[in-house]
């Protein structure tokens, strides 16, 4: 083999084992928190936080590699597209690592709780997720673009399972056989399991697109993820989310959240079924319970408390501020409260409207 050859083997090679062991790790801390949150053992929940520290040297370190094999061996085609879609896959590997942590830090917070978990169904989850994120990492490995394919077709499975424990737990919560504290760090474990089956299915794109150039992100019309962020997910944030769905608009989809959890306020159920528009059986949610957080293109605060939590410039989301006055804070007499909603609706309806519209336009 040429000495070149022989360089640019070694070099990628090496980037290869550090990925492996990277990988190698998050997988253990999935692992390890999955069995912390069966065992309720703290002490393997705060390893999986200090070993985070590792991952994100690696993280560093795979980044370096990458761009010292760029400068060094001027790759071009398959070897550029390796060293491009390294880098992108270090990140979802580290994101990986993140959501590792996260679900350990809600183990610590579950606890102090006296709360029976339904663990069989978190197993049932992780045991498609963990599994996905395994091949993913060995489809990059081995540039197999056939278990590429094939491991992105279970995150689907993985999105409807979520969906069916976070039912599970709120009715659980409704039936007062798990605390009302447990509620947001058991949906925040689901969520996480969820976002490692995304990721995979991330590292199977960008794979794909390594072996075969052929870009697979985004396939088809793009879906416009609108979310709406108040104090509390119980008035204006809710009313915003079902004047943007009455809108039925297929390219738009609305989602309300609030920096922190408080039942639906009554009188804006009440006011949005005299619109025609049913929340009664919304659940407010707090923004951390929001699945794919990051993939929102138009943030809109509802309260200046609200921008906080949106991702810091630059960033590739539209953020708004539509900062407005609560009406379920409005004291007096019926029609001066009515009025309050009413005011609140159609500033809301207004805004909306145009912004729909030159979504529309635009495109």
């Amino acid at each position: 083999m040429p000495h070149f050859e022989e360089t640019l083997q070694r070099d990628i090679d090496r980037i290869r084992r550090k990925v492996r062991e990277m990988a190698g790790l998050c997988g253990m801390a999935l692992e390890g928190c999955l069995h912390a949150l069966a065992d309720k053992n703290r002490q393997l929940a705060y390893s999986v936080i200090i070993r985070d520290q590792r991952i994100d040297e690696l993280e560093k370190e795979i980044d370096r590699l990458c761009l010292e094999f760029i400068v060094r061996q001027q790759p071009v085609a398959g070897t550029l597209r390796f060293a491009y879609v390294t880098i992108k896959i270090n990140s979802e590997l580290e994101r990986v690592g993140d959501y590792a942590e996260s679900f350990a830090r809600q183990i610590l917070q579950l606890s102090s709780m006296n709360v029976t978990l339904p663990i069989e169904r978190y197993q049932e989850i992780a045991a498609i997720a963990i599994p996905m994120f395994h091949s993913a990492v060995e489809a990059f490995l081995a540039q197999d673009t056939a278990l590429a394919r094939k491991t992105m077709e279970a995150e689907e499975k993985v999105d409807r399972l979520r969906h069916a424990l976070n039912a599970e737990i709120l009715e659980l919560s409704q039936e007062q056989k798990v605390p009302l504290a447990a509620v947001a760090p058991l949906m925040t474990i689901v969520n996480r399991l969820e976002r490692v089956a995304d990721q995979a299915k991330s590292i199977c794109q960008e794979t794909l697109y390594m072996c075969t150039g052929e870009y697979v992100k985004h396939t088809g019309s793009e879906v416009i993820r609108v979310l709406f962020v108040d104090e509390h997910d119980a008035c204006k944030s809710q009313m915003a989310a079902a004047i943007g769905s009455s809108l039925k608009q297929p390219k738009f989809v609305f989602t309300s959240a609030g920096l922190e959890r408080r039942p639906l306020d009554p009188k804006t159920v009440e006011f949005l079924a005299g619109r025609g528009m049913d929340i009664s059986l919304q659940t407010p949610k707090t923004v951390d319970q929001v699945p794919h957080f990051d993939h929102y293109q138009v943030m809109i605060a509802l309260t200046k408390a609200a921008q906080r939590v949106f991702p810091p410039p630059p960033t590739k989301a539209v953020v708004l501020d539509w900062s407005i006055a609560d009406p379920s804070e409005v004291r007096g007499e019926p029609d001066v409260v009515e009025k309050a909603y009413a005011e609140t609706f159609d500033y809301l309806k207004a805004h909306i409207r145009d912004l729909v519209e030159a979504v529309l336009g635009d495109g």
